[in-house]
C-alpha cells in the first residue's frame, strides 16, 4: 500500500519543499497558468464540436495544475501571487482558427515557463517541470503549432 505514488499521480504537496530558485519558478509556473485558464476561457467560447470538447479538457487541466502550484507554494509557507482580474491577447480571437492559433500559443508560453523550470531545481522538481513541459508541447501541437526541435526554447 505504501511507497511512490503511482505515476502520473499529483505528488503529496506537503513532502515536497523547494529551493528558493524552485520556488521563484512555481511562481512563474503559477502565473502562466492563471493566464492559460484565463486564455482557454476567452477561447472556448468560439468553439464547437471536438475542439470545444478539447478546449474543455486542457482548461480543467491548467486549473487543476493551477491549483496544484497553488498548494505547492502555500505548503511551502510563501504565498501565491494572485491571477490578474483580466490579460491582454495577442490578437484578436473572434472565431474558432483564432481561437485554435491562441490554445496553440497559451501551450507554448507554458512549455517555455516549464522549460525554465527544469534548470531551477533538482531531481523530482526537475521530474516534473520536464514531464509538464513534454505535455504542454504536446498540447500545442494538437492546437495545430508546427513542431520545434526544442519545445519551450527559443529558435536559434
Amino acid at each position: 500500500m505504501g511507497g511512490a505514488p503511482p505515476t502520473g499521480a499529483t505528488p503529496n504537496v506537503d513532502r515536497l519543499r523547494p529551493s528558493a530558485p524552485e520556488l521563484e519558478a512555481l511562481q512563474a509556473a503559477l502565473g502562466a497558468e492563471q493566464a492559460t485558464v484565463y486564455g482557454y476561457g476567452v477561447l472556448g467560447a468560439l468553439l464547437s464540436g471536438g475542439a470545444r470538447a478539447q478546449a474543455t479538457s486542457d482548461y480543467q487541466l491548467h486549473r487543476a495544475r493551477r491549483d496544484t502550484l497553488d498548494a505547492r507554494i502555500t505548503a511551502a509557507g510563501a504565498t501565491p501571487r494572485a491571477a490578474a482580474a483580466a490579460y491582454d491577447l495577442p490578437f484578436e480571437v473572434s472565431d474558432a482558427s483564432s481561437a485554435g492559433r491562441l490554445a496553440a500559443l497559451l501551450e507554448n508560453r507554458v512549455a517555455a515557463v516549464y522549460a525554465n523550470s527544469v534548470q531551477a531545481g533538482e531531481n523530482d522538481f526537475r521530474d516534473d517541470s520536464s514531464t509538464q513541459l513534454r505535455a504542454a508541447a504536446l498540447r500545442a501541437l494538437t492546437w495545430g503549432a508546427p513542431p520545434t526541435p526544442f519545445p519551450g526554447l527559443p529558435e536559434r
